[in-house]
């Protein structure tokens, strides 16, 4: 039992009517106490929301009716399903030192959240779930989140933290709860609470990327719904049956490749794990990439993988049953008569791919459960799950034009301008940005044609000692000595903050400077008059005119081209606990980051080396989808929430990664290991300074 009390409450009675006891869970967006009703004597957790403790006063009060508002919508849900964890009070309470934040009661719960269980029983060598425990662990829950869904409310964080468990899993008699909806999507959806939020450091996120669907990766796969938490149950089913979480990867970055990767779907199979046909395809449709593709709700998928089982399955619920008869049953026990060592018969009944009625349309209004084994939202400070430390991102400037002055001596010409050392010129041309390929990631669509005027690039990614200089200086700020991402993990930032380079300058002082902001990259270029390359300008570079599939050409990777995962890096994995993916067999000599310029083999046709591989960069554009239009010289959006990053890094798996067109985004504040820059600049036309362009 930990002895941790953060708000100092063991002892008080808060609202004259709970007694608290102690502390029982915490993460950067709030804290859970366990406490006495004084007056019925019975025991409630208390979750308060300390991450909400920075809300500006002006909007308490509004923040506080939402609350109330979310608070009856869990309890109108849990009167429905025994299932459903229960509301049971609201309020606010205000320290002794002045704090305040928002609180919920729920109803005190025995038993272990099934994370814990999975964890458990894998540190045990216990073997994987069977196909019929699995369905029958996960029907009460199902059929919780359809009672939601036939309202058009979403979960949007379904994962194994979220479903407590009292009684043997494995065997009948143990009872199931969903844990809470409505928090974090509430707090999302408020605009002027979000930006409040950011002036204090605070940002907010909404899933956790471990069992996250492609929409809630990127917008270009759709809205979320009801059929993201048909995604998120699938993979949880998944990793029961095979012991391991189902989406490959070790941040932000792996993991929604994963989810949305057309050539390797996460399904049974794919995986290791001997099911049916039938079963087979109950998870390819659950886990289509499309939202419109995958069941509307998690009934019908529930109901189709009971088929597949070869039960009956369960009715969709559409008029659930009211309070007093829920009360009356009581929780949803697990059956006892299914068995849970027997190979499922066939299913009598059709395929179970179309079993379920017509696809609902996404765009259903929805609620996310705040949890808090990973925080939805975080204050600032190392050591919080989500502290993303957003800061202000710079004004859009308008482009800047130069004039050329009358020469005062006319008969002396002007000396050709020249791009500076260590960066070469990328000569003006035009080229087919994106990619149409089959397996093209959805935001790489359309390709476009592009023309660029000449500018000139690094040669190499900054360096560590690079960086350090201009922070030393006083022109940037000192880079991290730790990663901070979205969803970052007590275990993930123990592995992979050693590997942020500026904590060894000494040895790593001419490998890339990572887990640095965009912010920071932004701020080192400008201080030597150049600025981040566009993303037309980086896909240039990267691919040229010719449209070749890597930056060497068509042959494909191995360990001379580039830096990325072979035998050195899964061992390297295997020694810290983690699951890396090799690209090749080989070991091409850094099991990390490896030193700028190594690799000559893999340099583009213009010259700049590393280009994939070793670390992602930070370019100019925040992210956007693409259009079929012709444009010149683009810039992006002018506005948005994330900034895009290319080129891969030294744990990539996959080939994909290593295509110029490929592209993802992070939001500007993330701290990666493996995150890094490079630079550019204008070409100029005459001998005049260098000046950076619009951001």
């Amino acid at each position: 039992m930990s002895d941790r009390d953060p708000l100092n409450l063991a002892g008080q009675v808060v609202a004259e009517k709970y007694r608290v006891e102690r502390l029982v869970g915490e993460g950067g967006f709030a804290v859970v106490y366990r406490a006495i009703h004084t007056i019925w004597n019975k025991p409630v957790a208390i979750k308060f929301f300390n991450g909400l403790s920075s809300a500006p006063v002006d909007q308490r009060e509004s923040l506080m009716q939402d609350f109330i508002n979310e608070g009856a919508l869990l309890t109108e849900l849990s009167s429905h399903s025994a299932n459903i964890v229960q509301a049971r009070d609201v309020g606010t309470y205000t320290s002794p030192s002045g704090q305040w934040m928002p609180y919920m009661v729920l109803e005190w719960l025995d038993g272990r959240p099934l994370d814990a269980i999975l964890d458990a029983e894998q540190q045990a060598g216990a073997q994987p779930w069977s196909v019929v425990e699995v369905y029958r662990l996960l029907e009460p829950v199902a059929m919780a989140l359809d009672i939601a869904h036939g309202r058009g409310i979403a979960h949007r964080d379904i994962k194994p933290a979220n479903i407590f468990v009292n009684g043997d899993p494995h065997a009948g008699g143990a009872t199931v709860k969903l844990l809470d909806f409505g928090v974090a999507k509430m707090m999302s959806d408020n605009t002027h609470l979000q930006a409040a939020l950011a002036k204090t450091g605070t940002s907010i996120t909404s899933f956790t990327p471990q069992y996250g669907a492609p929409e809630q990766f990127s917008r270009s796969h759709g809205a979320t719904g009801p059929w993201t938490d048909v995604y998120a149950l699938a993979l949880v089913a998944i990793e029961m049956l095979i012991g391991r979480p189902a989406l490959d990867g070790g941040d932000l970055v792996q993991l929604a490749f994963s989810s949305a990767n057309p050539q390797a779907r996460p399904t049974p199979r794919n995986l290791g794990a001997q099911v049916t046909d039938q079963v087979e395809a109950v998870f390819g449709k659950a886990l289509k990439i499309s939202p419109s593709e995958r069941y509307a709700s998690a009934g019908q998928f529930i109901q189709a993988f009971a088929i597949a089982c070869g039960f009956t399955g369960p009715a969709v619920v559409s008029n659930p049953a009211p309070a007093a008869e829920v009360f009356a049953a009581g929780a949803t026990v697990l059956a006892s008569n299914i068995p849970t060592h027997v190979n499922p018969r066939s299913p009598t009944t059709g395929n179970p791919a179309t079993l379920d009625p017509q696809q609902e349309k996404p765009g259903g209004k929805g609620l996310l459960f705040a949890g808090i084994g990973v925080a939805a939202v975080a204050v600032l400070g190392v050591g919080a799950f989500f502290a993303l430390n957003r800061g202000d991102d710079p004004q859009e400037p308008a482009q800047s034009a130069t004039t050329p002055l009358p020469s005062a001596a006319p008969s002396v010409a002007e000396k050709p301008f020249e791009c500076p050392d260590r960066t070469v010129k990328i000569p003006a041309g035009q080229y087919f940005m994106g990619s149409d390929q089959d397996d093209a990631m959805a935001n790489q669509k359309p390709s476009h044609n592009v023309k660029l005027e000449a500018f000139c690039m690094d040669l190499y990614e900054v360096t560590t000692t690079e960086y350090k200089k201009c922070s030393d200086m006083g022109k940037c700020r000192r880079a991290p000595k730790d990663v901070e991402w979205e969803g970052i993990t007590a275990k993930q930032r123990k592995v992979y903050g050693p590997l942020c380079n500026i904590n060894d300058v000494e040895g790593r002082g001419d490998h890339p400077i990572n887990c640095v902001t965009w912010q920071m990259a932004d701020t080192y270029c400008k201080a030597h008059d150049k600025r981040l390359p566009t993303e037309a300008e980086w896909e240039y570079a990267t691919r040229g005119p010719d449209g070749r599939i890597y930056p060497w050409g068509d042959e494909d990777p191995t360990e001379k081209h580039l830096n990325a995962c072979g035998s050195e890096c899964v061992k390297w994995g295997q020694e810290h606990g983690e699951r890396l993916t090799p690209l090749y067999d080989a070991d091409d000599g850094f099991p990390t980051t490896a030193p700028v310029g190594k690799y000559p083999a893999g340099k583009s046709r213009f010259g700049p080396f590393d280009v994939v591989g070793n670390v992602w960069e930070w370019v100019a554009d925040y992210d956007g989808p693409y259009t079929s239009e012709a444009q010149v010289d683009p810039h992006g959006p002018k506005t948005g929430e994330k900034r895009v990053i290319r080129g891969g890094a030294w744990n990539g798996g996959y080939k994909a990664w290593l295509r110029p067109s490929f592209r993802y985004s992070a939001t500007p504040d993330t701290q990666s290991y493996g995150y890094g820059f490079r630079c550019a600049m204008d070409f100029q036309t005459s001998g005049s300074a260098a000046t950076p362009a619009a951001e």
